[in-house]
């Protein structure tokens, strides 16, 4: 009995510090989140680091956001054209790759992209300042590191993943159209006859608000887990890896959440 009694009071404990440490996690998150909030609108205000990061997250991940979505759009239209080939519906390949590029691929796909190349790099640097005392050093002038390093990424993250996302639905569509009526030899006619029909502005609206959350959620964590690194080089890995994973985790459930929403909100009540 005694044996039992210890592995019951191992396992409460073992789910006690879990739990503890979970919330203590959503704690840190929330004050992390509502500092920004409050550093975002008090004076000086950091225009040329917000043009800085600006720059960094949106002109250098250009390359890589047109190359992945020039063939996304490509992929998507043939897998598309052979299935409607089978039921005699090829002429809606173009409206179904339009609307499955613009609503979901290019804003989830942009947001990933940019988790991976700029929410580690985020990470990366604002953890190495802060095992450095770099980030003290700040603090100690009199300067409030959240608003002079995490202010301008996560507002900077939430102005470029837009763009990025217009740039990834134009080159993704280019591709789509290449393969379409190029290579599979759909009639152009044809090929944009639907288009009118089931495109209007919601379906890119939907795209813009999502790439924009997504980007605020991006610009938050990458900077969240900077500011939390502890213990040298091995912490700043640490750090640079959680903020990449758990990026991609919430765009991805977050994508459900904010489908659901944004269709009632422009479609069902016509906001």
């Amino acid at each position: 009995m005694l044996a039992i009694k210890n592995v019951f009071n191992k396992f409460f404990e073992i789910v006690g510090e879990n739990v503890l440490s979970k919330l203590e996690g959503i704690g840190s998150f929330a004050t992390h989140f509502f500092s920004i909030m409050y550093w975002t609108f008090k004076s000086p205000y950091r225009i040329k680091l917000f043009i800085d990061q600006l720059y960094f997250i949106g002109n250098k991940s250009l390359f890589i956001v047109a190359l992945t979505s020039l063939f996304s759009g490509m992929v998507i239209t043939y897998q598309t054209y052979i299935g409607m080939k089978v039921m005699g519906a090829y002429t809606l390949v173009g409206p179904i790759v339009v609307l499955t590029i613009a609503k979901e691929l290019a804003p989830v796909f942009s947001a990933i992209i940019v988790t991976g190349r700029c929410g580690a790099a985020m990470a990366a640097e604002i953890g190495t300042m802060k095992v450095t005392e770099q980030i003290d050093a700040l603090e100690v002038m009199g300067i409030s590191s959240r608003q002079y390093l995490g202010v301008p990424r996560v507002w900077a993250t939430m102005v470029a993943l837009p763009l990025l996302n217009l740039v990834f639905l134009f080159v993704a569509n280019v591709g789509s159209w290449f393969v379409g009526v190029e290579l599979l030899g759909i009639e152009e006619a044809k090929y944009y006859a639907k288009l009118k029909e089931f495109v209007d502005f919601n379906v890119l609206l939907e795209g813009l608000i999502k790439a924009g959350v997504f980007g605020y959620i991006v610009g938050l964590i990458g900077t969240y887990h900077g500011f939390k690194v502890q213990g040298g080089a091995e912490g700043v890995g640490k750090g640079t890896n959680a903020a990449v994973v758990w990026g991609m985790i919430v765009i991805l459930i977050l994508d459900y959440f904010l489908t659901s929403l944004l269709v009632r909100l422009l479609y069902d009540y016509g906001v």
